[in-house]
């Protein structure tokens, strides 16, 4: 047994983003809140993000468009009840944040009068897109980390993993106590116990060769959550998102899905569009329509990427409207005022997770999930865009009440099990997890990506189960390290993909079969249980 190190607070926030950060503001209230975040606290997907947050300001908007532009995006795959619930707190959530001090952009109205700057994106029918410029994740980011870093009731550790989550299986239900964890800094796993526990962990889309998002994003939370028994659902729904720039020196850099909406143009090399042969809508289609426009147009032609265009527009206008993305790329030599960028999908955003209710509640007793790491029913099919934001600080705010509802103020805490780690030793074969690691993305890129058929799917259900085999036998003999947590947790996740991937007899939305090419009578979703052990 290693000296047992034990930490305790009331309520226990593994994820640092804008999900994890409303939710220990809002319950910080009553509550001693402890927030792990896995490297430093802004590393995280939110702190990225560019385009903005959706929400019903303009008269000439409703929130019934705002639903239907939802529901048609995720292909009616959507749980309408959430989308209604969502687009009805959408103002009032952004309104907090304003309160909590974020700024957005503003412009005079024919009026004279200041208002917000809406801009529009793929699937959306009205201006309705908040943004600060194009960093609004910094924005988000910045502004609820500078009112969390000065609550009394909140703690942050930074560069802290967590392992698993400890439940007790002792009572008529499970019920979370804790979790163990792994401490970066010191090498060493350690426990926190808490009356609740809530996944903010993001996403898993670093399971793909080619992704947008920070190196973190390994699917930590669906992988834990499914270990201590959760239900995950719509896991073959993997948005890729369409313009990523493609250039050696910059990996992970989006072009904002808010270029499209201010009139950037999708060409081919010869420079002639083709989005209006793929969808009427030409650019603003939602992600999937464009993300297999591209891929279909690489493939035909042979070439390494497309191009996305707003050199049309004035130079004024795009340096004023898209700042980041205009330096970014002169740091590599494109003048986007002159030139086209060149352009690739990426792995972006996971539309499925861990089924919550409409409080973020798993069926895991006093266990949450909210943000990019759950499934609650918003998104469907496919993500429409500016949605995301939105999801983690409306739901944050949801959970908020509901463990507010079943806090217990004098709560007695129970005692945790040490970490054991007394039959394991130093690894020595480091080389097995970067193999296992490339092997991973590589298959999952190229049998479970944009395009996918069952031949492929079979191949990667084979290949995974053969990894995880030999994954779960490293895990079980030597002592953990940050890349093995998050490869254990990236095969645990493949597989979930692979899995509803099979499940899935259709083509809809983010899963695009060629088997399935003519699409049936949408079904529910694709829900997992684990099995009882």
């Amino acid at each position: 047994m290693t000296n047992a190190i034990e930490h305790s607070c009331d309520t226990l926030i593994i994820g640092s983003g804008a999900a994890g950060l409303t939710l220990a503001l809002q319950v910080a209230q009553f509550s001693k809140v402890l927030i792990l975040s896995k490297a430093q606290i802004n590393d995280g997907s939110t702190f990225y993000a560019q385009g903005g947050i959706a929400a019903v300001f303009d008269k000439k908007d409703s929130i019934e468009s705002h639903v239907s532009d939802t529901l048609i995006a995720g292909a009616n795959l959507c749980d309408k009840n959430v989308v209604e619930m969502t687009a009805r707190n959408a103002k009032s959530s952004l309104e907090w944040l304003i309160e909590c001090g974020a700024d957005f952009d503003q412009e005079l109205s024919s009026k004279g009068e200041q208002q917000y700057h809406l801009t529009q994106e793929g699937g959306h029918s009205h201006r309705r897109i908040l943004h600060a410029a194009d960093a609004t994740g910094k924005e988000v980011q910045t502004t609820l980390q500078a009112q969390v870093l000065k609550h009394p009731n909140i703690t942050i550790f930074e560069r802290y993993n967590a392992v698993d989550l400890i439940i007790d299986s002792t009572q008529d239900e499970p019920v979370v106590i804790g979790t163990y964890v792994w401490n970066r800094t010191l090498e060493r796993v350690e426990t926190v116990y808490a009356q609740h526990v809530a996944l903010a962990t993001g996403g898993a889309s670093k399971v793909y060769q080619y992704t947008s998002n920070p190196d973190i994003a390994s699917g930590d939370g669906i992988a834990m959550a499914w270990r201590a028994g959760c239900s995950v659902a719509n896991m073959e729904f993997n948005q890729f998102h369409p313009t990523s720039l493609f250039h050696p020196q910059s990996n992970n850099f989006l072009l904002s899905e808010a270029l499209r909406g201010e009139g950037a143009l999708l060409k081919r090399p010869d420079g002639t569009r083709f989005m209006d042969d793929f969808d009427k809508r030409g650019e603003l289609a939602p992600r999937d329509v464009v993300a297999r426009a591209i891929d279909y147009e690489m493939k035909r032609l042979g070439v390494d990427c497309l191009y996305l265009d707003i050199s049309h527009k004035d130079d004024a206008f795009i340096t004023s409207h898209f700042p980041n993305i205009y330096e970014h790329c002169l740091s590599l030599g494109i003048d986007i005022t002159k030139e086209a960028m060149p352009v690739v999908p990426a792995a972006h955003y996971t539309c499925g997770g861990v089924k919550t209710n409409t409080d973020g509640a798993t069926n895991v007793k006093q266990l949450y999930a909210i943000g990019e790491v759950a499934y609650t029913g918003l998104h469907g099919a496919n993500r429409m865009a500016s949605n995301s934001l939105l999801e983690c600080l409306v739901f944050a705010k949801a959970a908020a009440e509901h463990i507010k509802s079943s806090f217990n103020q004098h709560h007695i805490h129970a005692s945790l099990a040490p970490w054991d780690e007394s039959k394991v030793i130093d690894s020595d074969e480091e080389v097995v997890i970067q193999h296992n690691w490339h092997e991973l993305r590589l298959f999952m890129w190229d049998y479970v990506g944009i395009v996918r058929t069952n031949k492929r799917l079979a191949r990667a259900k084979r290949r995974v189960e053969l990894l995880q085999a030999e994954i779960d036998e490293y895990y079980t003999n030597f002592r953990v390290s940050n890349n093995l947590l998050e490869l254990r947790n990236l095969v645990q996740v493949a597989q979930l993909i692979i899995d509803c991937a099979i499940e899935r007899k259709e083509s809809v939305g983010l899963h695009y079969n060629l088997d399935y090419p003519n699409a049936k009578a949408v079904s529910g979703p694709t829900v997992l249980t684990p099995s009882k052990k």
